[in-house]
């Protein structure tokens, strides 16, 4: 006799998302070889190189469908990124619940986990009376923010970019309102009303597990723990998850050619700089980093893109021509800067390069994968957000777990190359980066400890999964 436990997973089109969630998905397996997990994908368009590359590697218990593509077509031809996801999550919402439902069906579920960015998943799983949890891939202060964005709604009448004091959110530390989310920076948008009604619908969930652990934000974690007899849902740090043995189309320079050039620099002297999977700059703040760079002395390899208006190109892993990312650069930069940096066009190994031992800094756009990467490999930060939460994920690592510098805007939103020059020396060379390069040391031993067998966040995910077990479905031998 065994047990069978079939676990759903529903995903969003975000590679990023989806990175993290298929991480989790793997840990789950691992676990236990008689839990099954099926991932639902909703899509825009056709599955890029990218995204199919992280199904491709699944292991054989996780099976995937990729859901009918969205039209879109009626949308505006330059829509924001971030609403063509808004706009696939809701129409995809009645054939999500019949791929659900055909499941629950041929193969009972015990279980659906919903990406954080569709709670529109949770009411589905009440519908075919089965738990409904939610993945959380960002910070247990964000989750925070969701959980209580209702009471602040009704607490508080101006603007939150205009408020004078920060905000006091439960557990976290005090936050300015211009570092809240993009959704709460205007309350009279669209964004923000289904923001709100969004994170109503994490009360559905019989849990929330994070990608996050106990010793990078307890006191966090714990004030909502707290709460869970308050209506709060089971909270459950598991991180941190972070892709390994990545494969990407890197644009015509191969690995070699990346690490015979960091082999030939000194132990922690490269900064590495890179805006995640999609971020970009305004042309006007590449030619400053560029300019602050040259001017810091110290070595560097840059993940450069196109500018674009929005702060982040489309996916990546597009077959599209791309355009010479080099003419953005000021004339002359490469050939000043030869030996000294290395700049790569539109994707980098990021994992593998965090990891070699010449890297001494990343100035990042801190998305929470990115942050956790530099975290697991004890590299300190350069915070330079860019949109959707990254502010708030710069406030935690600059002003709470101070493992990281924050360069400073001019009245246009730009960071000069005068600042640039400072902040980069004061993190490779400075005292301020040897104390931050300690804590983050600290950090990284406790991401280690937390996913050991005994680890908090492996203890968590395991009684998580003993739970499921037992409303599996016992099958004879």
């Amino acid at each position: 006799m065994e047990t069978k436990t079939h676990i759903a997973i529903v995903t969003v089109p975000v590679y990023s998302h989806l990175r993290s969630i298929l991480e989790f998905a793997k840990k789950l397996i691992n676990l236990d070889k008689n839990i099954h997990v099926t991932c639902i994908n909703p899509i825009f368009g056709s599955p890029f190189n990218n995204v199919k590359s992280l199904f491709e590697t699944l292991p054989s218990t996780i099976n995937y469908i990729f859901l009918p593509s969205i039209n879109l077509e009626d949308l505006p031809k330059d829509i924001h990124p971030a609403l063509k996801v808004q706009a696939t999550i809701y129409r995809s919402i009645p054939i999500i619940y019949d791929a659900l439902n055909t499941l629950h069906s041929s193969s009972k579920l015990v279980a659906i986990v919903a990406d954080g960015l569709i709670t529109e998943a949770l009411p589905l799983a009440k519908k075919l009376n089965i738990l409904a949890y939610s993945y959380f891939p960002s910070t247990t202060m964000l989750l925070s923010l969701c959980l209580y964005s209702s009471k602040l709604d009704k607490k508080i009448c101006s603007e939150y970019k205009e408020l004078l004091e920060p905000l006091e959110i439960p557990g976290c530390i005090p936050i300015n309102g211009s570092d809240l989310p993009d959704p709460m920076q205007d309350r009279s948008g669209e964004a923000y009303k289904v923001f709100l009604e969004a994170n109503d619908r994490f009360y559905l969930a019989d849990g929330i597990m994070i990608n996050s652990f106990l010793e990078l934000e307890e006191i966090t974690i714990k004030a909502l723990q707290q709460k869970e007899g308050e209506g709060i849902p089971s909270i459950y740090p598991i991180g941190p998850f972070i892709q390994n043995n990545v494969s990407c189309d890197n644009k015509g320079i191969s690995d070699s050619e990346y690490f015979r050039w960091l082999d030939k620099h000194e132990e922690k002297s490269i900064l590495y700089v890179s805006f995640g999977s999609g971020g970009t700059l305004c042309n006007d703040q590449i030619i400053e980093l560029a300019y602050g760079l040259e001017l810091s002395g110290q070595n560097f390899l840059w993940v450069l893109r196109p500018p674009n208006k929005f702060g982040v190109i489309d996916d990546i892993g597009s077959d599209e021509n791309e355009e010479d990312v080099f003419q953005f650069l000021p004339n002359g930069f490469l050939e000043r800067t030869k030996g000294k940096g290395f700049v790569v066009p539109y994707w980098a190994p990021q994992i593998e390069i965090l990891g070699h031992s010449s890297i001494g800094g990343f100035l990042s756009h801190c998305g929470w994968n990115s942050t956790l990467e530099s975290v697991v490999n004890g590299i300190p930060l350069i915070a330079w957000p860019l949109f959707a939460e990254q502010k708030m994920n710069a406030a935690l690592v600059t002003d709470g777990l101070k493992v990281a510098i924050r360069p400073k805007l001019n009245e246009k939103g730009i960071v000069e190359r005068r600042e640039i020059d400072k902040v980069v020396n004061n993190l490779m060379v400075g005292e301020e980066g040897k104390e931050i390069r300690q804590r983050m040391e600290k950090l990284k031993g406790g991401a280690i400890d937390a996913l050991k067998e005994n680890g908090s966040s492996t203890r968590t995910l395991t009684q998580l999964a003993l739970k499921w077990k037992s409303l599996g479905v016992t099958l004879e031998n």
